[in-house]
């Protein structure tokens, strides 16, 4: 589902520097430190309440909280952000420790998918989906 979006930010990203318009990447970077902060400090409904609605319904199993499941995954430290890709209201932030995918609602920067490592040739494979 994500290939044609990533297709289509090649096209994006290109005309809006084009046009002098500069892609936020500093509030998707924030977003995924605060959750990486959330789950360092065990706070997991913090970090449960930074997730898109449908992730955060998708992730526990049957009689298990948000919060159980993040603390059940044991999602290691995130580290500093090395790079961060914006297309649309889609994003990606690359940690030392992580990637996470991110979606951009009206309240802002809302976590997708975390806990994400590169497979040869495939999507990312994520801990934390939706």
């Amino acid at each position: 589902m994500r290939k044609p979006l990533v297709a289509l930010a090649l096209v994006l990203v290109p005309v809006s520097a084009a046009t002098g318009c500069a892609v936020d990447t500093r509030a998707p970077a924030r977003a995924a430190e605060r959750f990486h902060a959330a789950i360092s400090a065990h706070q997991e409904a913090a970090a449960c309440a930074m997730l898109t609605r449908q992730t955060a319904e998708k992730l526990p199993d049957r009689g298990q909280t948000c919060a159980d499941a993040l603390q059940e995954l044991g999602l290691g430290p995130g580290g500093g952000v090395t790079a961060v890709s914006v297309w649309g209201d889609e994003a990606q932030v690359r940690l030392r420790g992580d990637t996470l995918f991110l979606r951009h609602f009206s309240d802002g920067w809302r976590i997708s998918a975390a806990g994400c490592s590169p497979v040869r040739d495939l999507p990312y494979e994520c801990e934390v989906e939706d």
